[in-house]
């Protein structure tokens, strides 16, 4: 019997969007020091803007997941790529905080419309059922790789134009993204039984599950600290490694100023988090993913808290930077597959819409946190210890998660319940 093949014009296809949509979302970061210092903002001011992006991206998760599967996968991508460059030209013209606030609402719906919701349900129908976990973890890893660049990138065109040139340069970057949906043809690997069942009933089951919940509830401490940290972290470098580095040690590895240390910080991340994420969708075919979910959020508690207990140094943000990054995305193909194997792959796009509510949720609260307690302490320690606490939270909550198909646990519950109706003999 021939093996089912992993690279496959839809992994490569979904690769590439993937990779550019999140190497202008990773960027972000790089823009709140600029935006700030031309208006004379408070960093509370961009960070809410960039908090409402998130949130927005986790509205429209669920409802690009629903469209794509009612409408059609591609189309769903081009309604998300076209309103995602809608926003970046028209954030370029913006001169006001609520003008930034409401358009990074279309900015936010672009991103889910061209993110892991839509992209991984392709890429998990697609997938064989040998291939799926390891397929989800190769497509996550594109988004690192787009994170690789996309910071770097924005330091470096920096340097030549300003902050509105580059979200015009981002908005084109994303519409070429359009060039690879002629591989997006997808597969129908639903069983019959799932086909056979209404968006409805799924949904129905899967809220009434409290496994369901649990996953619903972990999601969150990913979002505050990836959130938090590609917002943030930049800025907190650009300013607390100036105050720790006079021997000029930045100069020393190849860094010339804090503010590229910053960007590289994000770049190092992402890169880690590409052999995190490809490993994470490898071990999930051969252990148990609520407990590597579990492993990796008391892993991601662990580091953040020695990070922030040392003095920081261009060594320590690397050092933190590599080990955060290995953890980065490595629970988005274990999360996205758990769902695929618990509930189905039919619906998969907008169960796990839903799971990243809460995703997206906690990425709010980090990003707009991390501003207004910026404001108020002068500096990130406050917002950060939050992050800590919600990582080992989510450590905690995957344990009692059942990870056993939903048809499979109904088949069981019936079983039992007809063996208890049988009379003894």
């Amino acid at each position: 019997m021939t093996k089912a093949p992993l690279l496959t014009p839809v992994l490569i296809g979904g690769a590439i969007i993937l990779m550019l949509n999140f190497s202008v979302r990773a960027s972000f970061g790089v823009f709140q020091i600029p935006i700030a210092t031309e208006f004379g903002w408070p960093r509370a001011e961009f960070s809410l803007a960039i908090a409402i992006q998130n949130l927005a991206w986790d509205i429209g998760q669920p409802i690009f997941g629903a469209l794509a599967e009612r409408f059609g996968d591609r189309r769903a991508i081009i309604v998300g790529a076209l309103m995602y460059a809608a926003g970046l030209v028209l954030s370029a013209f913006a001169t006001a905080p609520w003008q930034h606030d409401l358009l990074e609402i279309a900015v936010g719906f672009g991103i889910a419309g061209t993110g892991f919701g839509v992209i991984l349900a392709v890429v998990g129908r697609a997938s064989s059922d040998e291939n799926r976990s390891l397929a989800l973890g190769i497509a996550t890893a594109a988004g690192s790789a787009g994170q690789v660049i996309g910071a770097p990138m924005a330091e470096a065109l920096l340097a030549y134009f300003t902050w509105q040139s580059v979200f015009m340069i981002f908005a084109v970057v994303i519409l070429a993204s359009l060039f690879a949906l002629p591989m997006l043809r997808a597969p129908q690997r639903a069983t019959r039984a799932e086909l056979e069942e209404s968006m409805g009933t799924v949904l129905k089951r899967a809220f009434k599950d409290p496994s369901y919940t649990l996953i619903f509830l972990g999601f969150f401490s990913c979002g505050y600290q990836l959130a938090f940290i590609t917002a943030h972290f930049p800025a907190m470098v650009t300013e607390m490694c100036g105050a720790v580095d006079p021997t000029g040690m930045l100069a020393a590895i190849g860094i010339e100023t804090q503010s590229a240390l910053g960007a590289i910080a994000i770049s190092v991340i992402g890169l880690a988090n590409i052999a995190g994420s490809i490993y994470a969708g490898w071990a999930g075919k051969r252990w148990s993913k609520k407990k590597l979910l579990a492993l990796i959020y008391l892993g991601r508690t662990i580091a953040a808290a020695a990070f922030i207990l040392v003095p920081m140094t261009p060594a320590t943000v690397l050092i933190f930077s590599l080990v955060m990054g290995a953890l980065w995305l490595a629970t988005v193909p274990l999360t996205s597959g758990l769902v695929a194997y618990i509930y189905g792959l039919r619906y998969m796009g907008t169960l796990y819409g839903f799971v990243f509510l809460s995703h997206q949720i906690g990425a709010f609260l980090g990003v707009w946190l991390g501003g207004k307690l910026y404001d108020i302490y002068g500096d990130y320690t406050m917002v950060w210890w939050v992050g800590v606490g919600v990582g080992a939270f989510s450590a905690i909550v995957h344990l009692p998660v059942r990870e056993r198909p939903m048809q499979a646990q109904s088949a069981q519950a019936q079983s039992d319940w007809s063996s208890a109706a049988s009379p003894a003999r």
